[in-house]
C-alpha cells in the first residue's frame, strides 16, 4: 500500500508540475470567461443596431400595421413610383425597401409584395413582415365569412395552459428543456475530461516504456500497482484542475460583467429558452436573466456536482484502465489510433442517445437503459439528475443501480486491462493486434 501512495504522490506531483498543466489550469478560465464576455459584447452590439425599412404602399390595406419597434424602423414613401423609391432607399442607405402594390383585392396583394434588399435579408426581419401579412390576410378572410374585427381580436387572443403537479406546485413551462441543457452540459463535461485525462495516462505510460524506465520500476513495484497508481494520480491532478477552473472561473465571470457593465438579459432575451413562446415569462418586477437565474439555483446543485464528482471518477477509472492498458500495449501513439475509436463510441453513444432521447422523454427505457449501463452512464444519467431523485425525478433505486455497476465494472475492466498492461509493458518493436490482446488476457 505504502508503494501505491507513492506512486500516486509521484504521478500527482509529475502531473500539476508540467508547465503545460499549469499553463492551462489557469489560462483556460480566462479563454473561456473571454469568450463568454465576448458573446454577450458582440450580442449586445448587433442587438443596438435599429434596421431602418422603407415602406412604398400604393394599396389601400397595411396603413397602421408596420409600427416602429426597438430593432426595426419604417419610413413610410407617398408620391413615388417603385424606380425612385428604391434609389431613395439606396442613396439613403436603408436596410431595404419593402414594396406592397395596388391590387383589387389582398390576396394579389399579398402575392406581388416585395421586399428588396442589397444583400439576403436577416431572417428575423422577414420574419416579422410575413407575421404581419398573415394576420392581416387571416382576418380578411374571417371577415369574408362573417366574423367582425372584434370577434378577430377575440379569436386570436393567446391561449397559456395552466400546469401543476399533482401536489398543487405550478410547474414552470420551459424548464425543462433548462434541466436538458445543465444536464447535457454536465454530461459533456465529463466525456471531455475522460477523453483528456485519458489521453494522459495512455502518453504517460508510452513515454515510461519506450525510454525504458519502465523497466527499472517494476523491478520494485508490481504492474497493477503502478498502473492503479498512474490511474489515481492522474484522476487527482484532473479533480484539482477542474476545482480551480471552477472557482477561477466563476470570479472572473462575475469580476468581468461588473467591470464592463454587461447586461446578460440581452443574451437570454435572444436564447431559445425565452423566446419559445409555450414558456412563461417572467414577472415585470423582474428581468428575464432575473428570472432564469433563479429557476437554474432551485436546481438540485449540490446534488449535481456530487454527482458529477462521483461520475466523473468512476467513468475516468473504467476509461483510464482501457487507456493505460493501450498504452502499455503499442510502442508509439501512431499504433493507438486502432484502439481509440472502440473506446469514444460508447462516449459519443452516450452524448446523442442523451440528447436524442432523454431530452424528450427521460424516463423512457432508451433513457434509464443507457444510464444504467457502466460505459454510457455518467454522461447519461448526469443528463437526468437536474430532474430530481425521487417523484419526477430519478428513482433512487437506479441512481445506486448505475453506481454499483460502475463499481463493478471498473474493479472487471482494472483486472482485464492489468493482464494485458503487465504483458504489453515490457513488449518492444512489434505491434498489438486484437487478437494478441486477447491472448494475453489467458496468461
Amino acid at each position: 500500500m505504502s508503494k501505491l501512495k507513492l506512486i500516486i504522490k509521484r504521478e500527482y506531483l509529475a502531473k500539476v508540475r508540467n508547465k503545460s498543466f499549469v499553463i492551462m489550469t489557469f489560462l483556460s478560465p480566462i479563454l473561456m470567461v473571454g469568450m463568454i464576455v465576448l458573446i454577450a459584447f458582440l450580442t449586445e452590439v448587433n442587438d443596438s443596431e435599429k434596421r431602418v425599412i422603407a415602406v412604398l404602399n400604393e394599396s389601400e390595406y397595411f396603413s397602421n400595421e408596420f409600427n416602429s419597434t426597438e430593432s426595426i424602423s419604417y419610413v413610410k414613401y407617398r408620391d413615388l413610383n417603385l424606380e425612385k423609391a428604391m434609389d431613395s432607399t439606396l442613396s439613403m442607405s436603408y436596410y431595404g425597401l419593402l414594396y406592397i402594390p395596388n391590387e383589387n383585392s389582398l390576396e394579389k396583394i399579398a402575392k406581388q409584395a416585395s421586399f428588396y434588399t442589397q444583400d439576403n435579408a436577416v431572417g428575423y426581419v422577414t420574419e416579422r413582415i410575413e407575421r404581419v401579412f398573415e394576420n392581416r390576410l387571416r382576418r380578411d378572410r374571417l371577415q369574408r365569412l362573417g366574423v367582425s374585427p372584434e370577434e378577430f381580436a377575440t379569436i386570436e387572443k393567446d391561449f397559456d395552459l395552466h400546469t401543476s403537479t399533482f401536489k398543487g406546485e405550478e410547474n414552470i413551462k420551459g424548464l425543462n428543456m433548462m434541466k436538458a441543457f445543465v444536464g447535457g452540459a454536465f454530461g459533456y463535461l465529463i466525456m471531455m475530461f475522460i477523453i483528456i485525462y485519458g489521453g494522459f495516462v495512455m502518453r504517460s505510460v508510452i513515454e515510461e516504456k519506450t525510454s525504458r524506465i519502465i523497466e527499472v520500476i517494476i523491478s520494485s513495484v508490481k504492474p497493477f500497482q503502478l498502473m492503479l497508481g498512474k490511474i489515481i494520480g492522474t484522476s487527482l491532478a484532473g479533480l484539482t484542475q477542474f476545482a480551480i477552473w471552477i472557482f477561477s472561473a466563476s470570479l472572473l465571470l462575475v469580476v468581468a460583467l461588473l467591470l464592463l457593465d454587461i447586461d446578460l438579459d440581452v443574451m437570454a432575451s435572444n436564447h431559445a429558452l425565452t423566446s419559445n413562446p409555450m414558456m412563461s415569462m417572467p414577472t415585470p418586477q423582474e428581468s428575464e436573466m432575473e428570472f432564469w437565474a433563479k429557476e437554474f439555483f432551485n436546481l438540485p446543485l449540490l446534488l449535481l456536482v456530487i454527482s458529477f464528482a462521483v461520475y466523473f471518477v468512476l467513468g475516468y477509472l473504467i476509461y483510464s484502465s482501457i487507456y493505460a492498458a493501450i498504452g502499455a500495449a503499442v510502442d508509439n501513439e501512431t499504433d493507438t489510433q486502432q484502439f481509440i475509436f472502440p473506446i469514444i463510441l460508447p462516449l459519443m453513444l452516450a452524448i446523442y442517445v442523451g440528447f436524442f432521447s432523454v431530452f424528450n422523454n427521460p424516463h423512457g427505457p432508451i433513457a434509464v437503459g443507457f444510464s444504467l449501463f457502466p460505459l454510457t452512464s455518467p454522461i447519461v444519467m448526469l443528463m437526468r439528475l437536474p430532474g430530481g431523485i425521487g417523484e419526477g425525478g430519478v428513482p433512487l433505486w437506479q441512481l445506486v443501480t448505475s453506481i454499483l455497476l460502475l463499481i463493478i465494472t471498473f474493479l472487471a475492466i482494472v483486472w482485464l486491462a492489468a493482464k494485458i498492461y503487465r504483458v504489453g509493458i515490457l513488449m518492444y518493436g512489434k505491434k498489438p493486434t486484437y487478437r494478441e490482446l486477447f491472448k494475453w488476457l489467458k496468461y
